[in-house]
């Protein structure tokens, strides 16, 4: 891989080479041991908590939430023609437990985890400028950045929960229809999972959209749907390293959250004393899993502004006012 060039330096001047993800994996390490110092604060401080809000508040909330949700969303899969197989009930308690901790650690999620995001994004950049930053400058930085992605994530939330939501009612409109047709079980399964496999098509290009509008509401002076337009502009031929980024991480978070559930939420062996340091090894696993995706969200922020630079040097346009956007931002992080 080419060292990174720079074009003027700092991190609004830094150019980085097109990467792959697995490139972009190595490049984040590099940049982690730039700065070790403020990205293990960030983990400690930020996501540390964040991450442990996520983890436990739908272990707490299981018997007394989660169970009642699920067996409601149970209710309405077989209202709607779909059999209740086995994958069907694991999938329906899974999404109520994410529905429940998402909901629940909402306010933990809007101030811990965006600053986290924020201060990752300013952390890379200050990398990328050659002058780290000191843990106080990056704390001013990320609160003032906070509002710009605060709007980004929550329209990133409701596109989210409109997706979801679509994707209820088409899979309920698809089983309910296949069934007044007298079709068999077995085809309204089938129908269901191609349902899930679109959804889950759609929803990882809008996580990816919104992950990169996120860091592009901190490094540059937009939010809301701009962020989330420029995103889908510097994303352009390079969507697939985005949806590979994201696979990653979510096989990540997930083998994390299988840990957690086995090890600590259930109680299936010994008298779990284990616990004790299990659960949090468990959850700084999952802040440094958390980690590292946001810093891959602002490598592959830097290497797609990079692209689209290249390709204006050579089709001769003017670099100087594209780099504009972000000249304030950089000269924060100089």
């Amino acid at each position: 891989m080419a060292p990174p060039r720079s074009g003027g330096g700092g991190g609004g001047g830094v150019r980085l080479p097109p990467m792959n993800a697995l490139e972009i994996l190595r490049e984040t390490v590099r940049v982690l041991r730039g700065d070790p110092h403020a990205f293990t604060s960030i983990l400690f401080l930020l996501l540390c908590p964040a991450s442990g809000c996520l983890l436990l508040s739908a272990a707490a909330l299981d018997g007394a939430v989660v169970l009642p949700l699920a067996r409601r969303l149970l209710v309405a899969a077989a209202a709607s023609g779909l059999p209740l197989t086995h994958f069907v009930r694991q999938l329906a308690h899974h999404l109520a437990a994410t529905l429940v901790s998402s909901v629940v650690s909402f306010p933990a999620l809007l101030t811990l985890l965006l600053a986290a995001r924020a201060a990752v994004a300013y952390a890379v950049a200050a990398v990328y400028a050659g002058k780290p930053l000191a843990a106080g400058d990056i704390k001013l930085l990320a609160r003032r950045a906070w509002p710009r992605l605060a709007a980004t994530y929550a329209l990133g939330c409701a596109a989210v929960v409109a997706g979801l939501l679509a994707f209820l009612a088409l899979l309920a409109t698809v089983c309910s229809t296949l069934k007044s047709m007298l079709y068999t079980p077995d085809i309204v399964v089938l129908a269901g999972l191609f349902t899930v496999l679109a959804y889950s098509v759609v929803y990882a290009h809008t996580i990816i959209v919104c992950n990169l509008g996120g860091v592009i509401s901190v490094l540059e002076d937009v939010a809301g749907v701009n962020a989330l337009r420029r995103s889908v502009q510097l994303m352009r031929g390079q969507t697939h390293v985005g949806l590979l980024i994201f696979l990653g991480s979510t096989i990540g978070l997930a083998f994390v959250e299988g840990l957690f559930e086995h090890r600590v939420k259930t109680l299936s062996y010994g008298d779990g004393l284990s616990r004790l340091w299990e659960g949090p090894l468990l959850v700084l696993m999952y802040s440094f899993v958390m980690l590292i995706d946001s810093m891959m969200s602002a490598v592959f922020y830097f290497t797609c502004r990079s692209s689209i630079l290249d390709f204006l040097d050579e089709e001769g346009g003017s670099v100087e006012e594209l780099e504009m956007m972000v000249d304030a931002n950089s000269e924060a992080v100089r």
